[in-house]
């Protein structure tokens, strides 16, 4: 490159604030890359009190971003991976992705007054069950996502799912204020955030899978850029990448939207990506599982595998019926698996 000094986009919560500091200090310590951070303002941070089925789903949280990429006004971008729409814009691409966080979502319960907190560092070690007790049969849990109160319901079935939306700060004062009983929140952003106390429960992945990439950070760039993409694979997370791609292929094949109940995890170890994906109703009355294992060497071939199992046990229903619900959006999954 001519210049070791690059414009990076982002949001400008705590969140996207951090991950992109994140990405900054890995680009001067390994590459010695200095970055401007630029904060772009998205539809997503205008709507905040709107819920995403509302106003249009995951692509608020990029779309600005993006056009600025694609327009030259800054030089890489990076997201927390599971904001991202399947379906990135032509000439744009993620070209590398950091190490996973905790991948699991969390149910984070109010403070009590006093020193006495739930939540705190002690209380955080409550198993599933001791939670889900102590909530009682008809809590009231804060979420907007459809694929969080879809599983949920089952180990909440009297419970009420409520809209919450805002920054981290936002969302543990409107749970400790009393607006809610609980709240889920991915894990992730509560570590990143050094709010690990509050996390009450970890939800276990067989409870509740986590959305395709939720715990890793993307970077994307223009497709053509190739001076800036040899500089930004170096710091790419191999096992992180073959996650994330085994991940989003499910929602791709399965032509998921922005607000689709999909899930998808992988895993990796001995040169082996295991992914579980689940498909649930909005009801949480049917719920259709995968659990797919295959090869590091295509990671993307996993993926299209536990899609095709869940096509084949009746997800495309489901999906269908999700559509109906205002705002979400899918493609057609026998369009998506074709080669």
């Amino acid at each position: 490159m001519t210049s070791r000094h690059l414009r990076l986009g982002t949001r400008g919560s705590q969140l996207a604030l951090f991950q992109a500091n994140a990405v900054a200090a890995l680009l001067r310590l390994q590459e010695g890359i200095t970055c401007d951070i630029i904060v772009i303002r998205t539809s997503g941070d205008r709507l905040a009190e709107a819920t995403l089925s509302e106003v249009g789903g995951k692509r608020l949280f990029v779309k600005e971003i993006e056009d600025a990429l694609l327009a030259g006004d800054i030089d890489l971008a990076v997201h927390s991976s599971k904001d991202m729409p399947a379906a990135l814009p032509d000439r744009l691409d993620v070209c590398a992705v950091l190490p996973r966080e905790d991948a699991r979502d969390a149910l984070v319960l109010p403070l009590r007054s006093g020193a006495d907190l739930v939540g705190s560092a002690d209380v955080a070690t409550l198993s599933l069950e001791e939670v889900v007790a102590s909530l009682g049969p008809a809590p009231r849990i804060g979420t907007s996502s459809v694929r969080r109160s879809a599983q949920l319901v089952r180990l909440f079935p009297g419970a009420s799912f409520l809209p919450i939306r805002g920054n981290l700060d936002t969302r543990l004062r409107k749970v400790d204020g009393g607006d809610f009983d609980a709240i889920v929140l991915a894990a992730a952003g509560l570590r990143r955030l050094q709010q690990a106390h509050r996390i009450s429960a970890a939800l276990p992945v067989d409870a509740c899978v986590p959305a395709p990439g939720q715990g890793i950070i993307a970077i994307e760039i223009r497709s053509g850029d190739i001076d800036v993409r040899s500089v930004i694979v170096q710091i790419d997370d191999r096992v992180s990448r073959l996650a994330f791609d085994a991940e989003r292929e499910v929602v791709t094949r399965l032509g998921g939207g922005c607000q689709m109940p999909i899930g998808a995890f992988a895993t990796v170890a001995d040169e082996e990506i295991s992914v579980t994906a689940i498909v649930v109703s909005l009801d949480g009355a049917r719920a259709i599982r995968a659990d797919v294992r295959g090869g590091v060497a295509n990671p993307r071939d996993v993926g299209a595998r536990a899609a095709r199992q869940l096509l084949d046990q009746g997800a495309g229903d489901i999906l269908a019926g999700a559509v109906e619900r205002p705002g979400a959006q899918a493609q057609s999954p026998a369009e998506r698996l074709q080669p």
